[in-house]
């Protein structure tokens, strides 16, 4: 799905739990990781990102591939001495599926902090 898909960019969660803003792209442990991990720097180092998730190469490659096909990295192969290097950095789609990503988690958070009823559950 990709971001302007999203409910959350539609607008089409109002009145739903806020967990049907979620874009599954991006919510994956690994990929919310390399999406994040990616905006705090410009670019990041494969390397870099494999020991920060705790990942294989395999396993990494296969994400990054995920988020590479959504359009919200891309990646930059090249060297450095002699030695074969591979950076992720956000693209302007990849920012903005994380800044909705975050809100919608925030509204989550800010959803179980409220007060709530003595009443119980609701009906279903």
């Amino acid at each position: 799905m990709s971001v302007e898909d999203s409910p959350a960019a539609r607008g089409d969660h109002e009145g739903l739990h806020p967990t049907q803003a979620l874009d599954d792209t991006v919510h994956q442990r690994v990929r919310l990781g390399i999406l994040t991990i990616a905006r705090e720097a410009e670019r990041v180092e494969f390397g870099f990102l494999k020991k920060q998730l705790a990942v294989t190469d395999g396993n990494l490659s296969r994400h990054l591939k995920v988020l590479e096909d959504s359009g919200l990295i891309i990646l930059e192969k090249g060297y450095a001495g002699r030695r074969p290097r591979t950076w992720i950095a956000l693209t302007p789609g990849g920012a903005q599926a994380l800044d909705a990503e975050l809100r919608t988690l925030r509204a989550l958070v800010s959803r179980l902090e409220a007060p709530h009823p003595a009443s119980g559950p609701p009906d279903t």
